[in-house]
């Protein structure tokens, strides 16, 4: 049999691959190979392996993740699944560079404000915004604000400019929240975003009311100014660093499954749930397990799967996004679900309304705690 293979050696100086490499695309299961010596657990190839190898080469140089790089070997020949990958990868890369640009930008500011300290001040920005949009917004995102004092760049709602755009940004690091205003005025050039403290964010939403008027919104350095129908607040905005959010809502996860938002939150309300320790002070939680199977269906269980894909989600964090999506727009949402250990997004039918992502909950081995 051996003489019909290649050795493992063989095949890494064929395709490029380091041996250690192939060793790990094989526990990957991304490239195994077609026999392992039962005494020796020596690796050996199919002639034809060798093509995949050097596919999986390239896909390597051009950062394609470890799921992606496996959906693009296993894709059935001529159904365009591997292009699709490819071509979801390259709007990620597209995506990176423009932020790059966007960063760069903001840091070419940053070291002109450093070395012109007397001639260049922060620009005042002053945009106009619809005050319910603005209102339904910050209701999409409150629920994710964090609260840990030893993290004060995320105790407040991060308010991004982004030309015709205002995005809103908050997370605890456990789940995350999104939202984006229409707005007038919106700078052409790159501007740092706001971290707007909570207690300023809750005086704005309660000046903006049910009014459906227009909002104005100020920046000016560390001052938010806000009015809205005549009346006025303002306050101060520490300069600081918020977390990139744009790695995590840019996912391309494999799983999309429509449901009423009424169906979902009542199948997490009466559905089974697990206790484990992994809530963010690092007392238990309630965990909800989202179970969905290889013909597409999706089910709240007591316990994995055996087969198809099983989610765990810190249960409350799930029924406030729940409640905050539906609040923005009732009806249809819109669940992502790619690996375990990938965010799980939810959104609402419309793709400019707000959306969330929750961070997987581990689940301990069976038999242990921990």
């Amino acid at each position: 049999m051996e003489s019909e293979l290649h050795s493992i050696g063989e095949l890494a100086r064929a395709s490029g691959l380091g041996v250690g490499t192939l060793r790990y695309y094989d526990g990957a299961e991304v490239l195994t190979p077609a026999w392992v010596d039962p005494q020796t657990g020596y690796r050996w190839y199919r002639p034809d392996q060798l093509a995949d190898a050097r596919l999986l080469a390239r896909l390597r140089r051009v950062g394609l993740p470890l799921a992606a790089v496996r959906a693009v070997l296993v894709a059935a020949p001529g159904g365009g699944d591997a292009q699709r990958v490819l071509d979801a990868h390259l709007r990620r890369l597209e995506d990176g560079l423009a932020d790059a640009r966007r960063e760069l930008s903001l840091i070419r500011a940053m070291i002109d404000q450093r070395e012109q300290p007397m001639t260049t001040t922060p620009a005042e920005l002053r945009l106009v915004l619809p005050a319910a949009e603005l209102a339904a917004a910050l209701d999409a995102v409150r629920f994710a604000v964090g609260s840990d004092p030893e993290l004060p760049s995320l105790a407040g709602v991060l308010f991004e400019p982004d030309g015709p755009l205002l995005r809103l940004v908050a997370t605890d690091r456990y789940r995350m929240a999104l939202a984006e205003v229409p707005v007038i005025g919106g700078p052409e050039e790159p501007v740092p975003g706001t971290v707007v403290p909570t207690p300023l964010v809750d005086a704005l939403r309660a000046l903006l009311g049910p009014s459906d008027g227009e909002a104005v919104l100020t920046l000016a350095g560390e001052t938010v100014r806000a009015e809205v129908g005549g009346h006025r607040i303002e306050g101060t905005a520490p300069a600081l660093d918020y977390p990139d959010h744009r790695t995590l809502t840019r996912l391309e996860p494999r799983h999309r499954i429509a449901l009423p938002a009424a169906d979902l939150r009542s199948a997490v309300e009466t559905g089974a749930t697990r206790t484990v320790p992994s809530g963010p002070d690092g007392a238990d939680c309630e965990v909800t397990l989202l179970a969905l199977t290889p013909d597409g269906r999706l089910s709240v269980t007591a316990d994995p799967a055996p087969e198809g894909l099983t989610v765990a989600v810190n249960r409350g964090f799930l029924l406030d996004a729940v409640d905050a999506l539906a609040a923005a727009r009732p009806g249809q949402l819109l669940l992502e679900l790619d690996t375990p250990i990938s965010p799980l997004a939810i959104r609402s039918a419309d793709p400019a309304d707000p959306f969330s992502l929750l961070m997987p909950v581990h689940l301990p081995a069976p038999g242990r705690t921990g």
